[in-house]
């Protein structure tokens, strides 16, 4: 979606619904002026003035009154009034503004979200996108304080849980610069806990698969991971390398079962020779 028509439509949908929230309370809080009932008044007093002829027409009067003061009183409750329209209008205009601007608003933070992780935790070549802190510890690191440049990069890392591509370059400063493979290897592990997109993951455990086999000398456990990838990750390039590791060849499709051969078609039966007028044992030349 072109961002000007985006923005337009936060705009719209925002300012839609603020007017609906706000004429809905403004709604809420409005008093009804309450009807005034004139004909009652004036049947009440007709029929008190009748009741002061007979006792017996002043108790069929009063049940009269009592009747249509009822009545009156009924459809005065009954009698609709204007604010609950408001009311109904504001709050159903509202509810599909917040709805439209909800969906919005989920499309754009999931597709925030799903390029942040993929993109901005790696790219193609495990590496990062750096901002000015983390280049600050790189350069730290160009000058040869090694240990400053890991520090530095720990810190960065604990604002930016996401990034792990700064875990994988501590543990390259230590194998490579510091030669201390333990810490290299203990790097890797730590990286492998986290949730990372299949090959990320596949190629950070062939790195630890190469320090286990090589100076840490633990076999055994690189066999394992090598078989963890395998078994875990085998559609991944990195699997396909650890297969080569391992001497397990390539997994191959099924073939097709091959056709039947078709049989051979008859021989078509000769033409029949036309009648001649020959005598037996004679062809026509």
């Amino acid at each position: 979606m072109n961002p000007k028509v985006r923005l337009a439509l936060y705009v719209i949908l925002a300012g839609g619904l603020a007017i609906c929230v706000l004429g809905f309370t403004g709604s809420l809080r409005a008093v009804d002026p309450i009807p005034k009932p004139p004909a009652t008044n004036e049947v009440v007093s007709t029929v008190v003035a009748l009741t002061t002829n007979t006792a017996g027409v002043l108790v069929t009067n009063t049940s009269v009154v009592t009747n249509v003061t009822e009545a009156v009183e009924d459809l005065t409750v009954r009698q609709r009034s204007p604010r609950v329209g408001r009311l109904m209008a504001y709050g159903i205009t509202g509810f599909f503004m917040l709805l439209g601007l909800a969906v919005l608003a989920g499309h754009d933070i999931s597709k925030y979200f799903a390029s942040r992780v993929d993109d901005f935790i790696f790219n193609d070549n495990l590496e990062g996108v750096k901002d000015p802190e983390y280049e600050e510890a790189e350069r730290v690191w160009s000058t040869g304080q090694h240990l400053d440049a890991i520090q530095l990069m720990r810190d960065y890392l604990k604002k930016h849980p996401r990034e792990q591509y700064v875990a994988l370059r501590i543990a390259e400063i230590y194998e490579a610069d510091l030669r201390n493979y333990l810490a290299a290897a203990l790097e890797y592990e730590e990286v492998l806990k986290k949730r990372l997109p299949t090959e990320r993951w596949g190629w950070a455990a062939i790195h630890l698969a190469n320090l286990y086999s090589g100076k840490l000398n633990r076999t055994e456990e690189a066999t394992a991971l090598l078989r963890r990838i395998v078994d875990e990750y085998g559609q991944t390039a990195a699997a396909k390398k650890a297969r080569d590791r391992l001497g397990i060849p390539e997994p191959t499709e099924a073939l097709p079962a091959a056709m039947p051969a078709p049989a051979p078609a008859a021989p078509e039966p000769p033409p029949p020779e036309a009648p001649s007028n020959l005598p037996p044992g004679f062809r026509p030349k």
